[in-house]
């Protein structure tokens, strides 16, 4: 991989590192309000998630190469409404005023990542924008996984 796309590379990781998703949200609000402790299981939930979803992703790119121009724009247009619905549903929500003492679990975590449409659209996008490219071997697919953030 030359310099040229390894500097694009890292400033679209970047970009997507910081902008928020629904994982974020949760994450930051389940450490306010429950500290590192309580909180420790969702991000731990999140954070395997992240990783089984660009797993995934890795499979779906090396296996399913020559499918995924039409499948792109399905998971485009699909990525598209599913960020309006969370938008609308930000929007008209109203605050809690009733609290609940436990916090979001691993299980939440992991499955809002599996659901969570950014970070597969995030996946195939880096592996096809900038691994397949340069690398042809599914092995060199799971060793740039290591490398997302």
């Amino acid at each position: 991989m030359g310099v040229h796309a390894l500097s694009a590379f890292v400033v679209y990781s970047l970009i997507n590192a910081f902008t928020p998703e629904p994982g974020n949200i949760l994450a930051l609000n389940a450490m306010t309000n429950f500290g590192w402790k309580k909180g420790k299981h969702l991000f731990l939930g999140i954070f395997f998630g992240y990783y089984v979803v660009q797993v995934l992703c890795a499979i779906f790119v090396f296996g399913l190469e020559s499918l995924i121009n039409p499948i792109m724009s399905v998971l485009k247009y699909s990525g598209a409404i599913y960020i309006l619905w969370l938008a609308y549903h930000i929007v008209m929500s109203k605050p809690d005023t009733k609290t609940d003492e436990r916090p979001a679990s691993f299980f939440i975590g992991f499955i809002l990542q599996i659901v969570n449409v950014k970070i597969f659209l995030f996946g195939i996008t880096a592996l096809t924008g900038y691994v397949s490219p340069y690398y042809s071997t599914l092995e060199s697919f799971f060793l740039k996984l290591s490398l997302l953030p």
